[in-house]
Order: structure tokens, then sequence, then C-alpha cells
């Protein structure tokens, strides 16, 4: 096998790149499911996520909006309500999002064993 050069070995990488800078980080992934789940408002999404706190969860919102994977609405009325919605071009990221719940399902088989439970879905 041949060894890439520099400018090739860029054009494969850079893309990957920004797709981790999008996507990456510990929380991103999850609280887009939590969004496509139907968590529509900010205690929603926090309390569907164990560990994830207040301000790390507005941080990453905020990031996501940027990134136009999710709609931010603000509701008039008493109290005024936000609500995040999934925009279509997250809807593309379902099929990673699904081959990566199916990698991590078998990887936890293989590293725990047959007994784990995996009871979950995801719908995009």
């Amino acid at each position: 096998m041949k060894k890439k050069e520099h400018k090739e070995c860029m054009s494969a990488l850079l893309p990957v790149r920004d797709t981790l800078d999008v996507i990456g980080g510990k929380w991103k992934l999850l609280i887009l499911i939590s969004i496509w789940e139907g968590n529509k408002h900010f205690r929603e999404i926090e309390r569907s996520i164990p560990k994830l706190s207040t301000k790390v969860l507005s941080k990453e919102l905020k990031d996501m909006e940027e990134n136009k994977l999710i709609v931010r609405t603000v509701i008039n009325g008493f109290p005024v309500r936000t609500e995040y919605t999934p925009t279509e071009h997250s809807k593309t990221l379902g099929k990673v999002i699904f081959e990566l719940h199916n990698w991590g399902v078998n990887h936890r088989k293989k590293i725990i064993g047959e007994k784990s439970e995996t009871t979950s879905s995801i719908r995009v």
C-alpha cells in the first residue's frame, strides 16, 4: 500500500475534523437524540440526560443552533417559553447516530458480555 501524500491525507481528514467540531464532545448527540425524542423545552432536555448541567446544556444548545442542528423558538405568553426543534439538516445525522448506537450495543456486549440490555431505539 502506497503512503499518502500530505495533501491527500488532509483531504481525507478535514471533513472528519469538521464533523467532530460540530457534533463532538460528550453531550451534543445525546441532546440531539433527546430533542428528536420529543423533549422540546430546556428543563425536559436537562432532565432526560443524567449528569448534564444547566450551564453545559445552555452552551451546547447555543453551539447546536449556530451549526443549524436545532431551531430555538421563543413562545410569548405567561410564562415565556422556549422550544428547541431539530432541523432537517440535523436529521441527516440519523444514519451516523444509528450506526454509533449499533456499534455501542455490540461493544458493550463484547466488553461486558451478552447479558447487557438495550431497549431503546433511535427515532429521527
